[in-house]
C-alpha cells in the first residue's frame, strides 16, 4: 500500500527530530561545533570548516535526500526503515557516520 503524504511527513519529522535532539545532546555534552537551521523541509548541518549536510524531504518522491561533501543520498522508507537506495544502507547510521566524517563529531541516538 503507498505510503501518503500526511504518513511521509509524520516519518520524516520524527527522524528530522531525532536528528536535532542528538545535535543537540552532542554540542551540550561534547561543546560540539555544528549549526543546525531547520526550516520547511529542510534541515541543514554547517560545521566549522563552513560545509555543510542538507537533508531534506522529497514530498513528491516521498524519500529524504542527503548531502553531504562526499555525495548525495536518497533514502526510501521500507519495511519500516528509511534505506539507501543504492546500496541498502540505513538512514540513521549513515547521518551518524557522515557527521563524525565531515565534522569530528561522535552522535549517540
Amino acid at each position: 500500500m503507498a505510503m501518503t503524504d500526511s504518513e511521509f511527513h509524520q516519518l520524516a519529522d520524527e527522524m528530522f527530530q531525532a536528528i536535532d535532539n542528538a545535535i543537540e545532546q552532542a554540542i551540550d555534552e561534547q561543546d560540539a561545533d555544528i549549526d543546525i537551521d531547520a526550516s520547511g523541509n529542510v534541515l541543514q548541518l554547517e560545521f566549522p570548516d563552513t560545509s555543510k549536510i542538507v537533508i531534506n524531504k522529497q514530498e513528491p518522491l516521498h524519500q529524504i535526500w542527503v548531502a553531504t561533501k562526499f555525495g548525495g543520498y536518497h533514502f526510501s522508507f521500507v519495511e519500516g526503515q528509511w534505506i539507501d537506495e543504492r546500496n541498502g544502507g540505513e538512514f540513521m547510521p549513515f547521518v551518524i557516520e557522515s557527521i563524525q566524517r565531515q565534522g569530528d563529531i561522535q552522535l549517540s541516538l
